[in-house]
């Protein structure tokens, strides 16, 4: 039932509040209902994926 394998893109919405990591390795706390950001060490489009996998 839990969501915390699944990956998120850039511009998608964040299910959940909580601790995210991109691609780049940065951790990243982002709220439930903002979306996704650009990756901030590249600034460009990337996968998140929450912190408690």
């Amino acid at each position: 039932m839990s969501n915390d394998t699944r990956e998120y893109r850039t511009g998608q919405g964040v299910p959940q509040t909580g601790v995210y990591i991109c691609q780049s390795g940065e951790r990243v706390e982002i709220n439930k209902d903002d979306v996704f950001p650009a990756c901030p060490v590249k600034g460009k489009k990337t996968t998140w994926k929450h912190e408690a996998i």
